[in-house]
């Protein structure tokens, strides 16, 4: 299992080393996220209103993670809304915004207070809002009010946890599913939900083999495994 540092650093490994393309990593992840959801909730298990997913996407690249990954929901016949508490004047973000406007997505103006509301309009939750190493304390503003409305939900939650701590915190949101995004985390040790999935199946072998990862074997040409 990796920490923030690990993390860090294996991601700039592939963009200088291999020259993966920030957007390239993005996508891969957006779409190993939403591959996630359908193996943890299959679409012919589901009812019309499970289907709808509301996916909650911050100014910095998780969320640039979680716009790809509603595009990719969509394409999958699920039915995402995206709520953005602070919008980015990133160009990879508005690229994503428009596909995801262009694919008839629609855009919350603003999210419900009263948690109810949210509960009974939607299937799950894909919470894309704070970035690696980003904390709860440190993000302020409406990105924290978000993730406080997030915390009282009753219905089933993707998170992006906190690297190194994860859920070990009185503030911090408890997930159903974990989505570990090219190897699993330290805050994985804190995980009680579900289900926990790892999409690493990108990773070059020799990468791997640097950073020591073990990585679980993937199913056909599935890419996420679970753990």
């Amino acid at each position: 299992m990796s920490g923030a540092s690990e993390a860090a650093a294996l991601e700039r490994e592939l963009l200088d080393e291999y020259r993966f393309g920030r957007q390239q990593l993005v996508e891969i992840c957006g779409h190993a996220s939403a591959v996630a959801v359908t193996k943890a909730f299959p679409l012919p298990s589901l009812s019309r209103k499970q289907r709808t997913v509301l996916v909650v996407c911050g100014p910095e690249q998780n969320g640039a993670v979680g716009l790809a990954c509603a595009r990719h929901l969509r394409v999958f016949e699920y039915q995402p809304s995206i709520f953005c508490p602070a919008h980015s004047a990133d160009a990879l973000h508005r690229d994503l915004t428009t596909q995801c406007e262009k694919m008839d997505i629609p855009f919350l103006s603003f999210l419900p207070a009263e948690v109810r509301l949210i509960d009974d309009a939607y299937g799950l939750v894909v919470d894309a809002v704070l970035g690696p190493g980003v904390r709860l304390a440190e993000a302020g503003g409406p990105c924290a009010r978000a993730l406080a409305t997030l915390k009282r939900l009753s219905i089933p939650l993707f998170p992006r946890w906190d690297a190194e701590t994860g859920g070990d915190t009185k503030d911090a949101v408890q997930p159903d599913v974990l989505v570990s995004l090219a190897a699993p985390k330290s805050c994985a040790s804190h995980f009680s939900g579900r289900h926990h999935f790892v999409a690493g199946r990108f990773v070059p072998d020799d990468v791997r083999r640097k950073f020591g990862l073990h990585l679980p074997k993937y199913t056909g040409t599935d890419c996420v495994a679970s753990l």
